[in-house]
C-alpha cells in the first residue's frame, strides 16, 4: 500500500531522487536544488522481501505515483538497499530465484570460504556475501551475475547489470583501500560473475529510454551509484566527527567515524564522502517487536512503561537464530522468555534487551577504534519511541537524540552531491 506525504505542485526546477529498499518495503524521497525535501512516498513489498519481483514492483508503483512536474524535471536518481542481500541472475539481469537476505547465514562451503579468504577475517563469517555467493554458484553454476539488492535495482533502471557500488560489495570481498578483489579470487572461473566496481555517488548512465517513456520520466535522468541503507542513514543524519549513529530498523546498526580502517568479523568499513566510517549490524532490532505487538500496541504500551525502573528480565531479542554483531555466532539462540502477564512489562524487558545489545555493540566498536561517541544520533522507526530512548540512555550512558530524516532522504542527498 502506498503512503504519500502531502505535496504541492512546484515551479519547474531540478529534482534529485533517492530510493531506499529495506526489509519490509521501499521509500522514495525527492529533494530540490536547495536540498529541501519536497516529496516522499513509501510502499510495502507485494511478494515478500526476498523476491526481486517485489523490488521492481515497488519501483514501478513509486515511479507511477510521482507528481508529473517532478517526473519531467528529475535529473538524478540513486538507490540504497540492504547490505549483504545477494541475488543470482542470468546475463540479461533476470533473477534466477529469490535473493539470500542479509541476515541468513550460509555454512555450506565453510572450508572453501576459509581457504579463499585467508587473512580476511571480516569475510570468514557465514553472513558474508561471499559465503552467500558460493552457495548461489553451487546452485546455478558460474554463467551468472551476482548482484546485491541496490546494484540489481540500479541495473533495472539502466537495463544494464554490469556494475556494483563499492560499499555494497565489501562483504563480497571488495577491498576499499587496494580497490581490488582478493588475489585468491582471480584464478576462479566465477570471477566473471562479479560486478565492475564503481565508487559511491558517481554517475553511471542514463535511465533506460523505454522505462522513461513508460513512466513519463525525464529521459535524461542520470542513475547514480548508490550505497547501503545504513550508509544512506548516516548521510541523512549529518553526523559530526565525535557523534555515532544507531539505526533502529528491523535490525539494529551502529556506525561511527574512524581515522584508520580496521578489519574484524562482523565489522564493515565504508567510505562516505571521503570519510572512513565503521559499523556493525545486529540481528536484533524492531523486527522482534513486531512479532508480538502491532505499531499501535507498541505506542500504547510504551506509555505505560516506567523508565525510571529496570525489569528483572535478561532477554536477548534476536529476530531469529544467529547473530552477526557485536558477537559473530550463527548458532546463538534468541532469549524471549519468560514472558510476564503484563504486556507493557514484556515490552519494557524487550526494549531493555535491545538496549543491552546496542551497548555491547558500542563497546565492541570502542575496543576496535579506541573511542566511544560523545552523542548518539538515532534514525529509523525505533527512533520515534521516547520511552525506548530513555531506556537506552540509562543503559548506554551516552546522550541520545532522534533524527526524523529517512534513509531515502540520505540517498537523495547522495544523488544531489554526485559527480
Amino acid at each position: 500500500m502506498l503512503q504519500k506525504n502531502s505535496y504541492k505542485a512546484c515551479m519547474p526546477s531540478e529534482f534529485f531522487g533517492g530510493l531506499d529498499f529495506g526489509s519490509s518495503g521501499a521509500r522514495i524521497s525527492i529533494v530540490d536544488i536547495k536540498k529541501k525535501l519536497i516529496f516522499a512516498n513509501s510502499i510495502s513489498y507485494s511478494f515478500g522481501f526476498k523476491n526481486p519481483n517485489s523490488w521492481s514492483d515497488c519501483c514501478e508503483k513509486l515511479l507511477d505515483n510521482l507528481p508529473s512536474d517532478i517526473k519531467s524535471n528529475i535529473v538524478k536518481l540513486a538507490i540504497s538497499g540492504t547490505s549483504g542481500t545477494l541475488l543470482a541472475c542470468n546475463l540479461r539481469g533476470e533473477p534466477l530465484g529469490e535473493a539470500i537476505p542479509y541476515d541468513q547465514p550460509c555454512n555450506e562451503k565453510k572450508r572453501y570460504l576459509e581457504s579463499l579468504t585467508i587473512g580476511e577475517d571480516h569475510l570468514q563469517t557465514p553472513y558474508s556475501s561471499i559465503a552467500k555467493a558460493l552457495k548461489l554458484l553451487d546452485r546455478h553454476g558460474d554463467n551468472i551475475l551476482l548482484r546485491h539488492q541496490s546494484d540489481w535495482i540500479t541495473g533495472w533502471f539502466l537495463r544494464d547489470w554490469s556494475y556494483g557500488e563499492e560499499g555494497n560489495n565489501i562483504k563480497l570481498g571488495w577491498d576499499l583501500i587496494k580497490e581490488s578483489w582478493p588475489k585468491n579470487y582471480l584464478n576462479n572461473s566465477w570471477q566473471k560473475c562479479l560486478p565492475i566496481i564503481i565508487k559511491s555517488g558517481v554517475i553511471i548512465g542514463q535511465i533506460d529510454s523505454e522505462l522513461a517513456e513508460k513512466f513519463q520520466i525525464n529521459k535524461k535522468t542520470l542513475l547514480i551509484s548508490g550505497t547501503t541503507d545504513s550508509n544512506a542513514a548516516f548521510i541523512a543524519a549529518d553526523l559530526k566527527k565525535e557523534e555515532g549513529l544507531t539505526v533502529l530498523g528491523t535490525t539494529m546498526v551502529v556506525k561511527k567515524f574512524i581515522n584508520n580502517p580496521v578489519k574484524a568479523k562482523g565489522v564493515t568499513i565504508h567510505r562516505v564522502f571521503g570519510d572512513w566510517i565503521c559499523g556493525g549490524a545486529s540481528n536484533a532490532g524492531c523486527g522482534v517487536l513486531s512479532k508480538f505487538f502491532s505499531d499501535i500496541e507498541i505506542k500504547e504500551l510504551s506509555r505505560q512503561i516506567n523508565t525510571t525502573t529496570k525489569t528483572s528480565f535478561n532477554l536477548l531479542p534476536l529476530n531469529s537464530k544467529g547473530e552477526r554483531f557485536p558477537v559473530n555466532d550463527p548458532l546463538l539462540e534468541p532469549i524471549l522468555n519468560p514472558r510476564p502477564v503484563s504486556d507493557s512489562l514484556y515490552l519494557h524487558a524487550l526494549l531493555e534487551g535491545l538496549a543491552r545489545v546496542e551497548l555491547k555493540s558500542w563497546e565492541k566498536l570502542c575496543e576496535l577504534t579506541g573511542s566511544l561517541p560523545k552523542k548518539i544520533i538515532t534514525i529509523g522507526g525505533g527512533s520515534k519511541n521516547p520511552q525506548w530512548r530513555k531506556i537506552r540512555e540509562k543503559i548506554i550512558n551516552i546522550p541520545i537524540v532522534s533524527c526524523n530524516k529517512t534513509t531515502s532522504f540520505g540517498t537523495a542527498l547522495l544523488a544531489y552531491n554526485s559527480k
